[in-house]
């Protein structure tokens, strides 16, 4: 089967997401392209790029498991996206200890987390959201901290 390119990838990220909005009422695949160009920019693959694309997919409902695992993506990318999507009522370490455990998604993650808590972003939320969130990431990023063991491609 032949790997879908990242353009496609992209391309299917989008429309996947079509309509959906951030906490903040942008549309999300700006998000996704951030996470992306973070991904990019800290030294990731392809594969990782391709899971910054996809981080979401699953989790948001915008794609299912069963696409997931028939996908044309590799074994690798298939298990950062696995690995970074939350499964309901799981706790935050249990969440960490996945990712941490997870070859390449821990520096997917770190994108995420920085443009979750890009202060531009959180600044058009109301008090209360802003503290929560501010709170949620620094708790993530503490889980995900250096010294933590696991894979940091």
């Amino acid at each position: 089967m032949t790997q879908l390119t990242l353009a496609e990838i992209e391309v299917l990220a989008r429309a996947a997401h079509e309509g959906q909005t951030d906490k903040a009422g942008r549309p999300y695949a700006e998000h996704l392209a951030a996470v992306a160009a973070g991904v990019r920019a800290r030294g990731g693959d392809a594969e990782q790029i391709a899971a910054a694309w996809l981080h979401d997919a699953v989790e948001d409902d915008a794609l299912t498991r069963e696409w997931l695992a028939q996908a044309a993506l590799t074994a690798r990318t298939k298990a950062i996206v696995d690995a970074l999507t939350k499964r309901p009522g799981e706790e935050p370490e249990a969440y960490a200890r996945r990712i941490l455990a997870t070859d390449g998604a821990r520096l997917v993650k770190e994108a995420d987390l920085a443009h979750n808590a890009d202060p531009e972003r959180l600044a058009v939320l109301d008090e209360p959201t802003r503290k929560r969130l501010t709170e949620k990431y620094a708790r993530m990023r503490a889980l995900l901290g250096p010294g933590r063991p696991g894979p940091t491609r």
